[in-house]
C-alpha cells in the first residue's frame, strides 16, 4: 500500500463524512487507506465511523480517552502504507495538499514533510500569538528550524514514523522526535480552513504542558546519550562554588573570626550537598541509559544504508530486504 492517512478524532461527529469525502477526492487514483482513531468520543463519533460503508476506512476504537499522542501512536502502528500522513479531523487541514507533500517524500530527498499554515484561520489572541511565541522558543532551543511546529498535516516515510516514541503529549514535537531518528525534514506552505463544526480542543491551558515537554525534548536531543554531561557539569559547578565558600570561611575561622550561624556557611554546605547529589544522579541516569540500549539490543545511532560495491547491505539485521529496498511508487496528483 502506498499511503496511510492517520486521523485522530475526539468528538468530531459532524466532520467525519466531509473529511473522508475530501480525502477520497484528493487521493483518487492512489493506493491508500484512511485510519481513524477514535479517542474515547462521547458525541457519537464512533457510531458515525462504524456506520460508513468505506472499503478504505480503518477504525481504531479506544476504550477511553488516552490523549492525542497515544491515539497518533496507535494509528501509526496500525498503518500499512509505505508512507504515512497525519492530519487533524476538524476539516482545518486540506487533503488537497497531501499529493504534493507525498511527492517530495516519495522522491527520496526528504523523510518528513511538514505543513506550514501560511494563512491560518484561527483567532489571533488565543491561537496565533501563543503559537508564534511557542514556535520561536522551540526553533531556538531544539535546533530544528521550522516555521510552524503545530501543523498536524505531515507526511513521513513509514520507518521514520514507526520508530518515534510519541508518549505523553509529545505529538507537538513530532518534528523534533523525527530529527532524533535522523530524519531529513522540510516544510511547505499548505491550506488552512476555519473550523465549521464542533469545538476546538486547544487553549491557553496547554502552555505549561508545552513548556514541560519542551524541556524533555531538549534533554532527549542534547543529553539522552550522555546524561552525565548535564548532571555532572551542573553538580561540579555547584560543588566547586560551595567548596570555595567553605574554604573561605575556614580561613576566616583560622584567623579567629566567628563564622557560626552565617548564611554564607549554610549556602556553602547546601551547594556542596547539591553538587554531590547531581553527580550521583548523573551516574544513575548514565547506567539507566546504558541498560535501555543494551537490554533491548538497541544502538544509539541510526544507519540509513550501507553500500558495498554495487550491492546494498542491510544495516539492521532484523530488517528485511524488502523493508530497506522499498520501491518508490509514482504519485498520481489526482
Amino acid at each position: 500500500m502506498l499511503l496511510s492517512v492517520v486521523v485522530t478524532v475526539y468528538n468530531e461527529r459532524e466532520n467525519i463524512r466531509p473529511l473522508i469525502s475530501r480525502i477520497n477526492a484528493a487521493l483518487a487514483g492512489m493506493d491508500y487507506e484512511i485510519v481513524y482513531v477514535d479517542d474515547g468520543s462521547t458525541d457519537g463519533t464512533l457510531q458515525e465511523l462504524k456506520s460508513l460503508d468505506e472499503p478504505r476506512l480503518v477504525v481504531v476504537e479506544f476504550r477511553k480517552n488516552y490523549g492525542q499522542s497515544l491515539a497518533l501512536m496507535a494509528g501509526i502502528d496500525v498503518a500499512r502504507g509505505n508512507y504515512i500522513a497525519t492530519m487533524d479531523g476538524d476539516l482545518q487541514n486540506d487533503p488537497l495538499d497531501l499529493p504534493a507533500m507525498l511527492e517530495l517524500v516519495a522522491h527520496g530527498e526528504w523523510d518528513l514533510v511538514v505543513g506550514e499554515r501560511v494563512n491560518r484561520q484561527d483567532g489571533a489572541l488565543l491561537r496565533k500569538i501563543p503559537s508564534r511565541i511557542a514556535n520561536w522558543i522551540i526553533r531556538n532551543l531544539s535546533g530544528v528550524h521550522l516555521r510552524d511546529y503545530g501543523c498536524a498535516l505531515k507526511v513521513f516515510r513509514a520507518e521514520i514514523a514507526k520508530d518515534m516514541g510519541i508518549y505523553g503529549e509529545l505529538h507537538r514535537f513530532i518534528s523534533v522526535l523525527a530529527s532524533l531518528e535522523g530524519a531529513r525534514i522540510t516544510q511547505i506552505p499548505v491550506r488552512h480552513h476555519a473550523r465549521q463544526f464542533g469545538v476546538s480542543k486547544y487553549g491557553l491551558g496547554r502552555t505549561f504542558k508545552v513548556v514541560s515537554d519542551l524541556l524533555l525534548m531538549l534533554f532527549f536531543k542534547k543529553y539522552l546519550q550522555k546524561p552525565m554531561h548535564l548532571f555532572a557539569q551542573s553538580g561540579l559547578l555547584l560543588f566547586s562554588v560551595g567548596a570555595a565558600i567553605n574554604v573561605y570561611l575556614l580561613v576566616l575561622k583560622l584567623f579567629g573570626n566567628d563564622v557560626w550561624g552565617r548564611p554564607l556557611l549554610i549556602l556553602g554546605v547546601l551547594l556542596v550537598l547539591a553538587g554531590i547529589q547531581l553527580v550521583t544522579v548523573g551516574i544513575i541516569v548514565e547506567v539507566l541509559m546504558r541498560t535501555y540500549y543494551e537490554s533491548q539490543n538497541k544502538r544509539p545511532y541510526r544507519i540509513r544504508e550501507i553500500k558495498r560495491g554495487s550491492a546494498v547491505v542491510l544495516a539492521d539485521p532484523t530488517a528485511t530486504e524488502a523493508h530497506l529496498e522499498r520501491p518508490i511508487y509514482p504519485v498520481n496528483p489526482g
